[in-house]
């Protein structure tokens, strides 16, 4: 028998002995949401489970390879400013342990540490193996005295793959006027919150006690970013801008309230070094989809601006919050989200008359490193009814976003500090 014949007359024999070999092995296993999906909406073949109930105001979260998560609180309690979770086979988490005498709202994982912030510092504590926090009483302070106002006072951080940190110092103002949010006060020349504030800083990862003067300002020109994440396909930096409110309020001649409700968009931006994104002196117009200058400069609703500052990438509804960005990497998921951003919505308070929105987890798909076609609602419902989102008493408020090790979506809530995982097993 030819050499091709014979493997002809065996092919048939192999596949089936090694199908059966498969009907015999067991299968993955699966993580099985809870029933109505925690109250979640969702695409058809998704999932959504309670992992636990922190009982704090959970801020920006990150997991292990081995499933292990860590939630930032924006308040410590008695158990610290960081909690640990631990795993159980079911897809459930408890609460195991905690530590830091610290708020605040950075958490990120990377390179064998865990980073977190409070308002005006950057801790990093080394994992063993296992990914555990080997001493958590002494984390090292990596960077010290980040400017602190009385608004926009979270440090959101994240890193890139050359050993930088980048941490967001928000402005602590609306708009920089000469009275903060006063009726009819005009804009300071030459703005000076952005002398400490107001952009993105670029630090050593693993860097000692760096001040801020020590860092390099990386991108100015940004009212306050809670959420961000690096790009690792396009090896680059995006944000979410929170834009800025009450442009009603200010200038009623210029701009009535349900105009002022629509205004300004949120904002993606692609960043590289020495971009400006041209706060205060600007606002994006999703509309007339132009920077417009801002009243308090000189603007009037109508006069655009063309040059100088950099364009957002995508653009989104007015007083949003985008709390949290991540673009996801796994395979659990459908192929098309692969690369693509999903962002936390927090929820809007200044609406008015207009319903409240946001209160969600949308996710915007990309393509060759841009943002591609409009966004999507992908997790809803976090608000507990239309009512509830409408007037902007939710139950749950979506902050932080984490990619498990099997593809599966994290979700913190700072309301009531539940924390969530979507999964995909159609």
């Amino acid at each position: 028998m030819k050499i091709s014949a014979l493997r002809s007359a065996l092919l048939p024999a192999a596949l089936a002995g090694g199908a059966a070999l498969l009907a015999l092995a067991p299968a993955a296993p699966r993580v099985a949401p809870d029933p109505g999906n925690a109250g979640l909406k969702l695409p058809t073949g998704f999932g959504a489970l309670v992992v636990a109930e922190t009982g704090g105001k959970a801020r920006h979260l990150a997991v292990t390879p081995e499933g292990t998560v860590y939630v930032k609180l924006n308040k410590p309690t008695a158990q610290g400013g960081i909690l640990v979770l631990k795993p159980s086979a079911t897809g459930k988490a408890t609460v195991a342990s905690g530590f830091g005498n610290y708020g605040g709202t950075g958490m990120y994982l990377k390179n064998g540490y865990l980073y977190a912030s409070s308002d005006k510092d950057v801790y990093r504590y080394k994992l063993d193996a296992k990914n555990q926090v080997i001493n958590p009483a002494q984390p090292e302070l990596v960077v010290a005295g980040l400017k602190l106002g009385q608004e926009h006072e979270s440090k959101s951080i994240v890193l890139d793959n050359a050993g930088n940190l980048y941490v967001n110092v928000g402005a602590y103002s609306n708009s920089c006027q000469v009275k903060d949010r006063e009726k009819g006060s005009m804009g300071i020349a030459n703005c000076p919150v952005l002398d400490s504030a107001g952009g993105i800083w670029q630090f050593k990862a693993d860097g000692q006690r760096q001040r801020q003067a020590q860092g390099t300002r990386y991108t100015t020109g940004l009212r306050n970013v809670v959420g961000l994440d690096w790009n690792e396909k396009d090896n680059q930096l995006f944000v979410m801008q929170h834009g800025r409110d009450q442009l009603h309020d200010i200038f009623p001649a210029m701009y009535d309230e349900k105009t002022s409700s629509q205004l300004p968009a949120e904002c993606m931006y692609a960043l590289k070094s020495g971009d400006n994104a041209g706060w205060p002196y600007i606002y994006y117009d999703p509309a007339k989809r132009q920077k417009m200058l801002a009243p308090e400069y000189g603007g009037d609703g109508k006069k655009a601006v063309t040059d100088k500052y950099i364009d957002p990438v995508a653009a989104y509804p007015a007083h949003m919050a985008p709390d949290a960005l991540l673009f996801y990497t796994g395979s659990m998921f459908p192929a098309k989200y692969r690369n693509g951003a999903f962002i936390a919505f927090h929820g809007s308070w200044n609406r008015a008359p207009e319903p409240q929105m946001g209160y969600f987890v949308a996710f915007q798909p990309f393509k060759d490193g841009k943002p591609s076609g409009p966004y999507e609602v992908f997790a809803d419902n976090f608000a507990g009814t239309a009512a509830k989102t409408a007037s902007g008493r939710a139950d749950h408020r979506p902050c932080g976003l984490a990619q498990g090790p099997d593809g599966s979506l994290y979700v913190s809530d700072d309301s009531k500090g539940t924390i969530f995982r979507i999964v995909y097993n159609k």
